[in-house]
């Protein structure tokens, strides 16, 4: 009883627990042997195209993120305005009726379907049928092969896994991204044509938003199977970007290594050009929901260090976090021990007097709406580090 210890060996995102399974489809069998499931993601951007009503009042928060939920639901599942209206007057029916429903001996006689049912009402089904397609591991996979709408202008759809290890968190959707998705749609001004490194990249979901007003994304993570999901995620969303002229570059940045990786054989190598291109032009760094383990934060923050030091520009790094709290018996107590260490590295570097470059650090205000669905929790935080290159003249 002196050591008693609770070990989980897999987590599940909030995204995908909270999320109607009817919007998870199990598409293939990844690398190692993991089940890809595809998620979508609409964007309610073009507000104005839209009745009020058919959408209501959009312009509290409140209300957008409540229309966005009514869609995904009717719209996934398919439930016609006909059928909805149908359930509201049975639900309105007298509870009298119900011993119609009853035989000789008091038992619930239910009248069934006929067997050719579902082949005759097929557009008025409440339900949709889904057709999984399971492949062997590595073989390639079209979006076409699984979906014949794969351009939908408003709707992000997004490759990843469930229930993995801590290990392989990145093939996740995780609460943070869409945070950082948010805040750059609705403050695109930031970021046009600019050149965006973002570290720990995981689906990619972050860097496709960014690339709808970017000029160039690095998009970068580790782990040749994740990497590669990223990569089909941002082929399979191009029509969201692709009329920004933006391009999404995806290499290897390992926060463990002081070096960047260029090993032609790495398929996710960086080239001498790219690496020049890197450190003379990157103005912004993303970074969503990456800080869950303490060692891994400070590899995070000497990275960012030594990136943001060696940059020829002024730039502005963007943080997303969740405060995830946990009840521990060596405190007694709900604690947070990744969120305060992460809060501890970020006034370590603020608090960094190198001579070269000045941090500054802020948090940001979640004023801002909602254009993505996800349950935007307390417990977000966005943070923003200024860098500032240090002049001649400041430096004697």
């Amino acid at each position: 009883m002196d050591s008693i210890r609770f070990r989980s060996d897999t987590v599940l995102s909030d995204v995908h627990m909270y999320t109607p399974n009817i919007r998870h489809l199990m598409v293939r069998l990844n690398a190692v042997g993991q089940p890809v499931f595809v998620s979508k993601f609409k964007i309610l951007r073009n507000i104005n195209a839209c009745s009020k009503d058919d959408l209501g009042d959009l312009s509290n928060e409140g209300n957008r993120v409540h229309v966005d939920v009514d869609h995904a639901l009717t719209g996934q599942v398919g439930c016609s305005n006909t059928v909805a209206n149908e359930k509201k007057v049975d639900k309105k029916k007298n509870t009298a009726h119900a011993e119609i429903l009853l035989d000789d001996d008091g038992d619930l006689d239910v009248t069934r379907r006929p067997i050719d049912y579902l082949n005759s009402c097929e557009k008025n089904l409440w339900r949709e049928k889904v057709y999984p397609t399971i492949i062997s591991k590595g073989e390639e996979f079209s979006c076409e092969e699984y979906d014949e709408d794969c351009s939908i202008c408003n709707e992000i759809r997004i490759e990843h896994t469930m229930d993995t290890t801590l290990e392989d968190v990145g093939k996740q959707v995780w609460r943070g991204a869409f945070l950082l998705a948010d805040y750059i749609l609705n403050n695109s001004y930031l970021f046009r044509s600019c050149t965006v490194l973002e570290l720990g990249a995981g689906t990619g979901l972050t860097s496709i938003v960014m690339a709808t007003v970017a000029k160039t994304i690095f998009c970068t993570d580790v782990g040749e199977d994740l990497m590669n999901m990223c990569e089909r995620n941002i082929i399979v969303n191009k029509h969201i970007y692709g009329a920004a002229g933006s391009e999404i570059k995806v290499r290897e940045l390992d926060w463990l290594r002081d070096e960047l990786c260029t090993d032609t054989k790495n398929l996710y190598c960086w080239s001498e050009e790219e690496i020049a291109n890197l450190y003379d032009h990157t103005d912004v760094l993303l970074a969503a929901d990456v800080f869950y383990d303490d060692d891994l934060t400070d590899a995070f923050f000497q990275t960012i260090y030594r990136i943001l030091s060696n940059l020829k520009n002024p730039s502005t790094t963007y943080l997303s976090v969740e405060k995830r709290l946990n009840f521990t018996l060596r405190k007694m107590d709900v604690t947070c021990d990744a969120y305060d260490h992460f809060r501890l590295c970020l006034a370590d570097l603020k608090n960094i007097n190198d001579g070269k470059t000045n941090f500054i650090v802020e948090p940001i205000k979640l004023t801002f709406p909602q254009f993505l669905f996800y349950e935007r929790v307390e417990q977000l935080e966005l943070w923003k580090i200024i860098a500032e290159p240090l002049s001649s003249n400041t430096q004697q």
